[in-house]
């Protein structure tokens, strides 16, 4: 059984648009900018934006926090990214989610520009990639196909399932691996909360990614020998042998499918660290673009 060593493989590509970045300073060229709207102090969210910065930081990007209060406004929001939408400094940015209640995240989504949605959340960038155009893919599913490849697992031919359809991660990624691509011409099964026969479907797999937003969902008896595990999800479950009172834990239990499994990635250091590498590769395409 081999890890999909998510936090390397991630290292590594920052390591690659650093060196990217230092040759645009060299030709006098201008640094990527990314910058990042964070509405309210959801814990995990601050986590999740604290990382990129640092991330941005490490690698010489310039990078924009804008920290906005729980009880903003939608209209607030709007006007804010109205404000990056125009701000010629700025390459790519992303409206961090969950949102707080009183805001339409779909209308806030549709309210970036797709020229700089490095998430690739925006209609018009999930077209193209429907369509198999250049665009910026959404960072996670991103991060897992370039994971695939590099380790240089299979997947020409091979049953992929995928354990939800999340605009951020299942639809995508059941579209990127039935394409002709490296990590592609899959054949893909989408399986959700209203699948029956799942442990069979499961069973039948050469590839899983578990991304149903349930902890240790998937167990041993439902995956077949050898199978490529890919866990998506994370979620904080009490743990009171942990000085923080809690442990994190994805979809898969480790434990009982790693026995199985040929290639797995753990959480955390699996898919969390590839989602901010490929945004961070999505921001230098934007730079570029931007010419």
């Amino acid at each position: 059984m081999t890890i999909l060593d998510g936090k390397k493989v991630s290292n590594d590509i920052k390591n690659e648009i650093a060196d990217h970045v230092q040759s645009m300073i060299s030709k006098g060229e201008k640094v990527p900018h990314l910058a990042a709207i964070l509405v309210g102090s959801d814990g995990a969210s601050m986590t999740y934006v604290g990382a990129k910065v640092k991330a941005c930081e490490r690698i010489g990007f310039k990078s924009t926090l804008i920290e906005m209060p729980e009880y903003t406004s939608e209209e607030e929001l709007l006007e804010k990214i109205h404000f990056l939408n125009t701000n010629d400094d700025i390459d790519g940015f992303i409206v961090q989610l969950p949102l707080p209640d009183q805001i339409d995240e779909q209308k806030v989504l549709m309210a970036v520009d797709p020229d700089k949605d490095v998430d690739g959340f925006h209609p018009t960038n999930v077209g193209r990639m429907a369509l198999d155009l250049p665009t910026f893919l959404p960072a996670t599913p991103y991060g897992i196909m370039e994971l695939l490849e590099r380790y240089q697992i299979e997947t020409s031919g091979k049953n992929v399932v995928v354990m939800g359809r999340s605009h951020i991660v299942g639809r995508p990624m059941s579209i990127l691996m039935s394409q002709k691509r490296p990590a592609g011409d899959a054949t893909v099964t989408v399986v959700h909360s209203r699948s029956k026969n799942l442990k069979e479907i499961t069973k039948a797999a050469d590839i899983i990614v578990a991304a149903i937003g349930i902890s240790e969902f998937l167990t041993g008896d439902m995956v077949k020998e050898d199978v490529v595990v890919i866990d998506v999800g994370i979620t904080r479950v009490p743990d009171q042998t942990k000085k923080n009172g809690y442990r994190l834990a994805g979809d898969v239990e480790f434990e009982s499918v790693s026995k199985k499994a040929s290639y797995i990635t753990p959480v955390p250091g699996g898919v969390g660290p590839m989602t901010i590498a490929m945004l961070l590769k999505n921001t230098l395409l934007a730079r570029e673009r931007h010419g």
